[in-house]
């Protein structure tokens, strides 16, 4: 199928709208996961031209900040991938933190409504 475009959206917490509909306006095919080790799996499997991931600080992981880093890790490695971050500003110090690693990452702040997401797929 050349030519398609497709989205993954990795909605572990989730608590903002779904956003599968507007995706789609934009030419996107969308593929949903529910976990960071499952999302993982899949992005090394290919075919991905953006991911939309949010940032779930947990302070009880010893050597890394969330499961976006490991996603962030992998998504490295994988040629003109765009990845769009969905954060709780309480957060914004961890994910700076994370930034300095992987710079390469549009960050949005929670709540994200459909105008800002959409602002967010113009840029892509």
């Amino acid at each position: 199928m050349s030519g398609s475009k497709t989205l993954l959206s990795i909605v572990e917490l989730g608590g903002y709208p779904d956003f599968s509909a507007l995706y789609r306006s934009y030419g996107y095919t969308v593929e949903t996961i529910t976990t960071g080790r499952k999302a993982i799996s899949r992005l090394r499997q290919g075919g991905f031209q953006v991911v939309v991931a949010e940032f779930n600080y947990q302070r009880e992981f010893r050597d890394r900040t969330s499961s976006l880093e490991s996603i962030l890790a992998t998504v490295q490695g994988i040629a003109g991938v765009k990845v769009v971050v969905l954060y709780a500003p309480a957060d914004m110090e961890h994910l700076e933190r994370l930034r300095v690693r992987f710079a390469d990452f549009i960050a949005q702040p929670l709540p994200v409504n459909h105008e800002a997401m959409e602002a967010i797929l113009n840029t892509l």
